[in-house]
């Protein structure tokens, strides 16, 4: 069992999780089980005083869109900010845009973080809206300003955007849980690589909400 302070002090992360990243939208990328982690990613946002989300928000004439030519996961060159291909996905006014069933409508969270919605972009974490990380989303700020120092962290996909995402807080000084029921990955390889990469960035592993407890003694002692 982890205590995780008090809940003035813990956020909630959904990083997003998103029907492109499910197997409703099978064309786009969909995650094994993508569309079934609603309910632990609500179970970890009442242990936490605020909630964040991030969704991918992509143009349809990205420059990083997969062709017969050029297939999904194949090297691109000339962008500093693109690195691979991808299938086309998370377009505005589409299925798969849309959250999960079961999540809040977007105006219900404390802040939210739209990215790659340039057509030479495409991020991974929440945190930038580029590669190289020099243009904050705005969320590390946010989370701060709040006083929160402990980040609960699910959604899609656990190898790839929740990877970066909670590399990134961690570097922003953050403790990081990454709830394993709340996440869903795109591949085996690829999720036991991720997981050693965030394991050895100091990221908490659970599985589930059930591992953590919220210690509100300490604000109530003071309020007394």
């Amino acid at each position: 069992m982890y205590s995780i302070g008090t809940r003035e002090t813990v956020a909630a992360f959904d990083v997003d999780a998103q029907k492109c990243f499910t197997p409703l939208c099978p064309d786009e990328l969909p995650v094994p089980e993508g569309h079934l982690i609603a309910d632990e990613l609500n179970r970890q946002a009442e242990l936490a005083a605020v909630r964040v989300g991030s969704k991918d928000a992509h143009p349809a004439t990205a420059v990083w869109v997969a062709t017969e030519e050029s297939p999904q996961l194949t090297p691109i060159e000339g962008y500093k900010n693109v690195d691979l291909r991808w299938n086309l996905h998370a377009v505005p006014g589409t299925t798969g845009f849309e959250l999960v069933d079961g999540l809040p409508d977007v105006t219900e969270y404390d802040y939210f973080v739209w990215k790659g919605v340039e057509t030479n972009i495409h991020p991974y974490g929440a945190c930038f809206h580029d590669l190289e990380e020099k243009m904050s989303t705005g969320v590390i700020e946010f989370l701060k300003s709040r006083g929160i120092t402990t980040v609960l962290v699910g959604g899609l996909a656990l190898d790839f955007c929740v990877k970066t995402t909670a590399l990134q807080l961690r570097r922003a000084g953050f403790v990081v849980y990454i709830n394993r029921a709340a996440c869903r990955g795109l591949g085996e390889s690829t999720v036991v690589s991720a997981l050693e990469e965030l394991k050895s960035a100091g990221a908490i592993m659970i599985d589930s909400v059930t591992e953590l407890s919220v210690d509100d003694v300490a604000a109530d002692t003071v309020a007394n």
